[in-house]
């Protein structure tokens, strides 16, 4: 079994180096007209060049994956904006989707958690299909749309959880086909569970895109041995490993709240059980130390008997 670490969006160990600087609507107002484009034109240029930087740092440290972040484009689904963020950065783009295909780097974007598709407003669902197409116009500038995913929660429950996960069902038809294929959906740790989201998959053939924390601070009926293989099963369609979300509980009280670093000990049980199924996975850090936990969690797996370190961020256990 070989395990691959990877973390979300911003390497801390680089300086002056995010990828999500941002320019508010009101500022943007604030402008004279003449400025406008400029000022979004230079905020996505540095965006960029930071992602560049970071693809460069996961590089240079054998990290294979990495979560792109959502913010490198300000404003770009502002209905009082909607600007072309692509041609005039055509080069650019390109260049950072060479960087990911010549290096065989994983990536992938986490919307945040208003682009769902369970509310009873018609005007929510609409806006999340701009936000997933904003999502798949960036992985398209890349020219990386076919090997990378787009991953959302369904959404609040609204007092209901049967009739909202029907309309999530109703409500996900608004959203391309094409989109879809890049899609999976996450359990949550407060609605919609593992037992939950894995039914949802199912019917809509989306991988699962299965979060241990969550998991723990939001139990279904069913053991985890027996939800794995058929959340392994909903990624076959992609080609890919299956990818697990990785985090551990600030503390006992904060227990929904991601630490810096992760527990070895948190996660154990997972690997253990990972370890019967024998097949590859990859393991997506969502701790605040970002880089930083990714790698010392990867020296951490290491120094368990019977695991070899391949790379930076790369294990195997045999």
């Amino acid at each position: 079994m070989k395990i691959r670490l990877g973390y979300v969006s911003h390497a801390i160990s680089l300086w002056e180096a995010s990828p999500a600087r941002t320019l508010t609507f009101t500022r943007y107002q604030q402008m004279p007209s003449e400025e406008r484009l400029g000022k979004l034109k230079a905020v996505t240029a540095q965006n960029l060049q930071n992602t560049l930087r970071m693809l460069h740092y996961n590089i240079a440290h054998e990290i294979q994956l990495y979560r792109l972040s959502s913010s490198i484009v300000p404003l770009a689904t502002h209905p009082e904006v909607l600007w072309d963020f692509v041609t005039p950065f055509k080069e650019k783009w390109l260049e950072i989707g060479e960087v990911i295909k010549k290096h065989k780097l994983r990536v992938s974007f986490h919307p945040n958690q208003f682009t769902l598709f369970t509310s009873p407003r018609e005007e929510v669902t609409k806006n999340a299909v701009k936000d997933m197409e904003y999502h798949y116009r960036m992985f398209v500038a890349m020219g990386v749309e076919k090997e990378s995913i787009i991953n959302i929660h369904i959404g609040g429950a609204y007092g209901d959880k049967l009739a909202t996960i029907d309309r999530f069902h109703e409500n996900l038809k608004m959203l391309p086909s094409y989109i879809k294929e890049a899609m999976t959906l996450e359990n949550d740790d407060k609605t919609y569970n593992t037992d939950e989201t894995l039914l949802a998959c199912q019917q809509e053939n989306i991988p699962l895109m299965f979060d241990y924390h969550h998991h723990m601070a939001n139990l279904g009926n069913r053991p985890l041995e027996e939800l794995l293989p058929e959340i392994f099963h909903t990624w076959e369609k992609t080609g890919l490993d299956p990818k697990i979300h990785i985090s551990s509980p600030k503390s006992e009280k904060a227990f929904r709240s991601h630490a810096d670093y992760v527990d070895l000990d948190f996660i154990r049980p997972l690997l253990n059980l990972l370890r019967t199924f024998d097949r590859d996975i990859d393991f997506m850090i969502e701790a605040k130390a970002k880089d930083k936990a990714a790698l010392k969690l990867t020296e951490e797996i290491s120094s368990i008997r019977g695991v070899k370190r391949l790379g930076g961020a790369e294990i195997e256990w045999k």
